[in-house]
């Protein structure tokens, strides 16, 4: 099969064009129809749609291409199934709140899907392109390959499993409210973000290795690694702007103003790792300054009653609360 030149031949320019009108498609339903379920499935399946086209693009099918495109196919995938599984349960998306009738609010939100796609999926689109496959590769199974492919095993398990495991959790009426500390997250807060970054890293460490063993000369050797920023993109979002910064100090604050389990989210905090994996025994006792450092758990990540949190809240509820006990100690017959 003849290989695809368009736009350019690191195929960036037609997989941003794609990625920006697939989503534009599913923003204009979503905010005509005011419809949530769409959003997720519209960004997971956009990496599926990227894959397919600069494999059928490249005009070279070596193994490393055929499993690299596999490997993003397969998450994208079973990132938005799950998501669309779980709106569906849900309803709607707590997200859009503020946005859902704002047009240029809630188009920011897809710009920034635009951007996430596009950016995650340059390690294969790249080694998809005709920039590289041009050059001849090591033979699949190199070191880099094999490391790769553990690591996306690894990843891939860690993510699906534990989505299924806080799901079941939330969805048994007995846990309502109560702290989520079972299967991966007895050893890490965030299981699945950590499982998201292994994978994403992976696939890079396997995209990488005809540049990575001197097949590829410049400026192709430069582009692919320059791709390492598609791993490092998806860290960052996840650590710094949706996902840890929106669920631990916000989170926290909210169970402790409200008073819901505060005390058992409080010892969970203390003795599970926010991010990487580690036994909860070994990790309790660790000095802070390691917890901050070595353990990614910043300061930002942190919160303190005192200076955090909403003191009026608080003594609203607990008025609440010693009223109830009064009420119930009338009923009880106790003075």
């Amino acid at each position: 099969m003849a290989e695809v030149h368009a736009l350019d031949d690191y195929l960036l320019a037609i997989t941003l064009l794609i990625t920006i009108a697939y989503q534009l498609f599913f923003f204009s339903i979503a905010f005509s129809l005011k419809f949530d379920k769409l959003t997720d499935f519209a960004g997971g399946t956009n990496f599926v749609w990227l894959a397919i086209i600069t494999l059928s693009f490249s005009g070279h099918h070596h193994a490393r291409q055929i499993i690299c495109s596999l490997f993003i196919m397969l998450w994208g995938a079973r990132l938005s199934a799950f998501l669309l599984f779980r709106i569906i349960k849900t309803g709607k998306d707590d997200r859009f709140d503020d946005k859902r009738d704002k047009f240029f609010s809630f188009l920011g939100f897809w710009i920034f899907q635009m951007i996430w796609v596009w950016t995650v999926s340059l390690p294969v689109t790249v080694l998809n392109s005709p920039n590289v496959t041009k050059y001849d590769q090591p033979a699949f199974g190199t070191g880099r390959d094999i490391a790769g492919v553990v690591l996306f095993a690894v990843g891939f398990v860690m993510e699906s499993v534990s989505d299924i495991q806080k799901y079941r959790f939330r969805s048994d009426p007995a846990n309502k409210g109560k702290v989520c500390d079972v299967g991966f997250f007895k050893w890490t807060r965030h299981p699945n973000y950590f499982g998201e970054i292994i994978i994403q890293f992976a696939i890079f460490t396997i995209a990488i290795s005809p540049s990575a063993y001197n097949y590829v000369p410049n400026p192709s050797y430069s582009a692919q690694y320059a791709t390492i920023l598609g791993p490092f993109f998806l860290t960052l979002l996840l650590m710094f702007v949706s996902g840890l910064t929106l669920q631990e100090r916000p989170g926290a604050k909210k169970r402790y103003e409200s008073g819901n389990h505060w005390e058992s989210f409080e010892r969970y905090t203390k003795r599970t790792s926010i991010l990487i994996p580690f036994p909860p025994r070994l990790y309790e006792p660790l000095p802070t300054i390691l917890k901050r450092t070595v353990f990614l758990e910043f300061p930002i990540y942190v919160f303190d009653p005192a200076k955090h949190a909403d003191q009026s809240k608080v003594r609203e509820r607990e008025a609440e609360e010693g009223n109830n006990r009064g009420q119930d100690g009338l009923a009880d017959g106790q003075p």
